[in-house]
């Protein structure tokens, strides 16, 4: 069983470090401690090894590397005694962070500046020594389907010359229109032989953003939001021309190098961002040193209103130097940029058989489940649903930042919701990617007469009028939930914009709860440093009775169980077993009592305390017998108070991930969001109504 997978590039420009990303995202979900290790780097901070570290928070003992660049070519000139001991420094650094690691990925050479050749013969020698199996990237940029063939072929045997394991062949940044030909030309491998899988380029991953290329021109940052600034350049072109014909030449992503004497270009291409009818200007740069009138300056800056200013940047080169520099500058992935990020890993999953690669490494599963463990778990189950989602607040940054992320991995279908115009004028603005995503308008939808008689007819017995009906369905979270009442879409994620009950309401109206229960609650995922606990109800009911207390146990028990835990319920209260009395304690004795007369085969212990249910040896003292006590996963609070309360204590205090809340209880999945919700909260909240939808327990 492999502790390491060595990752090499069999040539320069491969896309090395998106297959990295895409290894390590695969085997965190299955190790609770990664390591990264690259026995050569350019220059300290490496770029790939911060992406890793930051990307997966990884501790600095996590990560590693043996020699610089310039290092390596001090060492390779001494003695072959001196170039030994380099090898034997290299090789104590790797066991040293093996021995703290369940596993390590060793990123190879980058074929990059005047020691490339050292750099290669090096990692070769290294490799050999460190006997981890290899994961060789071939770079298939510009080759026909032939010379891929053939450059598998030659890297195949150089690795097996070299007495290498050979995990996997990936042929990297293939054209798209070679993709099918490539990868029937490997669909036939001999048993035992490596896989060979092909991905296709995709342009956007080498587009540089505003930032790098600020940072490539060492540019002043004049005006501009900082977010902003991750937004991807796809043109650089130099502003010449009249402003009418300048606007024939606006393109997604273009910008513009401009004297700072020109304000009508500055002008025109502030008011792109507030325009349906022109592409969104990503940013000026500002050449020859001038720069922009002070009043010019005040007026875009009061474009801004309503939408991102526009960036604009500030060199001292003329337009000539600057546009031949920008026109050289090219992107990286880097830990800032989650967009890139995503994509990569969209690309890697779409295009590699991870099942297969799981046979190949051979590595045993992890009993620890760390937070990002379970979130990776959580999006690789919700792709697998296949699932449709609406998201009402279609013009909101954050649900249009969170969209953008899981269409960049492919995670579900998404609709948006809103008057088209505004929300793609938003997209623009943002520089964001959504064009496969569906745009409903509610006010000039042809659903919209449809769902209105169909709410007309659910809500007849409270006199609910067609009018009335139709007045509702133009409100978006009415809308929305119509869509997954009548199956258009699978779940409906709201809330960042609006309040829960602007949210469950409408699903209490039309969705209505399942049969097998007589409320809606809630419960938030816990994710702490080693386990995920579930809380319920710590959102929606303020005193549920005993019978109510109870169905919240067996929805909460439920969900559990759909996301992979193991249910253990403890019915919380201030005393444990028989040892207290009183109208709260009671309350949840009885409900404890009817949740095991109605599910016999749930493991239930009520009413107990906090620490009777997780301390192993609290629970020997006071239940002994007890099979939740000391290992209880689902805990069910006594009223809303107790539960909000303690679940924002323990995720600040013991620094928890909280993920929901998760609603249950509704026949079809809704989910509500923290108007404080992040881009991440987001995304996590989608992929679990995803797997609601599905349905498709553990």
């Amino acid at each position: 069983m492999s502790r390491s997978v060595y990752l090499t590039a069999m040539g320069p420009a491969s896309g090395k470090s998106i297959v990295a990303l895409g290894v390590v995202e695969h085997l965190s979900r299955r190790v609770s401690r990664l390591g990264f290790f690259r026995p050569i780097v350019q220059s300290v901070p490496d770029n790939d090894t911060e992406l890793i570290r930051v990307r997966y928070q990884l501790d600095d003992d996590q990560v590693a590397h043996a020699f610089t660049a310039d290092e390596l070519r001090s060492l390779v000139s001494g003695t072959r005694e001196i170039v030994d001991a380099g090898i034997a420094h290299a090789l104590a650094e790797f066991k040293a962070l093996e021995a703290r690691c369940d596993v390590v990925v060793i990123e190879g050479t980058d074929f990059t500046g005047p020691s490339s050749p050292l750099e290669f013969d090096f990692n070769a020698r290294v490799a050999r020594h460190l006997g981890a199996p290899v994961l060789a990237v071939i770079n298939g940029y510009d080759h026909e389907v032939e010379h891929i063939v053939e450059n598998v072929r030659v890297s195949e045997e150089s690795l097996d010359g070299q007495g290498d394991t050979v995990l996997a062949l990936i042929v990297n940044r293939v054209f798209p229109e070679y993709l099918k030909a490539v990868n029937a030309a490997f669909a036939d491998r001999p048993a035992g032989a490596p896989p060979v899988w092909a991905l296709p380029e995709d342009d956007g991953l080498h587009y540089p953003t505003l930032a790098e290329l600020g940072q490539a021109l060492d540019a002043e940052l004049l005006a501009g939001d900082g977010d902003d600034l991750n937004r991807e350049v796809r043109r650089v072109k130099v502003a010449a021309m009249s402003v009418p014909n300048l606007l024939d030449h606006v393109e997604e992503g273009t910008v513009f190098i401009a004297p700072g004497d020109r304000p009508d270009v500055m002008v025109a291409a502030a008011l792109t961002r507030h325009s349906g009818a022109i592409p969104s200007v990503a940013g000026i740069v500002l050449s020859g040193g001038l720069r922009l009138d002070q009043r010019v300056a005040d007026l875009i800056g009061g474009l801004g209103d309503g939408g991102k200013p526009l960036p604009l940047l500030a060199v001292d080169a003329d337009t000539f130097d600057t546009a031949n520099a920008a026109a050289a500058v090219e992107g990286a992935i880097t830990p800032a940029n989650e967009r890139k990020i995503e994509a990569a890993l969209g690309l890697f999953e779409a295009h590699v058989d991870l099942g297969r690669l799981d046979q190949r490494v051979s590595l045993a599963r992890s009993t620890v489940v760390t937070p990002l463990m379970f979130q990776y778990e959580l999006i690789e189950r919700a792709k697998a649903a296949t699932a449709r989602i609406v998201l009402p607040e279609g013009t909101d940054e954050r649900i249009l930042e969170a969209a953008d992320r899981l269409v960049r991995r492919k995670v579900c279908d998404l609709t948006l919701l809103g008057p088209e115009s505004s929300v793609r004028q938003r997209i623009s603005e943002l520089g964001l990617d959504l064009d496969e995503v569906s745009i409903v308008d509610p006010a000039d939808s042809p659903w919209r007469e449809d769902f209105a008689e169909a709410y007309r007819q659910l809500r007849a017995h409270k006199g609910v009028t067609t009018d009335q009906a139709h007045d509702a369905l133009a409100d978006e979270s009415f809308f929305g939930t119509m869509m997954v009442q009548q199956g258009i879409v699978d779940g409906m994620v709201s809330g960042a914009a609006h309040t829960t009950a602007h949210t469950i309401r409408p699903a209490l109206e039309i969705i209505r709860t399942s049969p097998d229960t007589s409320i809606v609650s809630s419960v938030f995922l816990m994710l702490l440093a080693d386990r995920v606990l579930v809380y319920g109800d710590c959102a929606i009911n303020p005193d549920p009775n005993a019978a109510q207390l109870a169905d919240i146990a067996i929805s909460s028990a439920a969900t559990a169980q759909l996301f992979g835990i193991v249910p253990r319920v403890a019915m919380l209260s201030y005393s444990t077993g028989e040892s207290g009395a009183g109208v709260d304690v009671d309350k949840v004795r009885a409900a404890t009592e009817r949740v095991r007369a109605l599910r016999p085969d749930l493991m239930v212990e009520g009413p107990i305390q906090y620490d009777a249910a997780v301390d192993a040896s609290v629970a020997r003292t006071k239940l002994p017998d007890s099979e939740v006590a000391g290992q209880a996963t689902v805990f069910i609070f006594p009223d809303l108070n107790t539960g909000n309360n303690t679940y924002k204590a323990v995720q600040r205090s013991a620094g928890a991930v909280a993920v929901g809340p998760v609603l249950q209880g509704l026949r079809r999945p809704v989910n509500d969001l923290s108007r404080g919700a992040t881009v991440t909260d987001i995304v996590n909240t989608v992929a679990i109504t995803a797997i609601q939808a599905a349905g498709d327990a553990v």
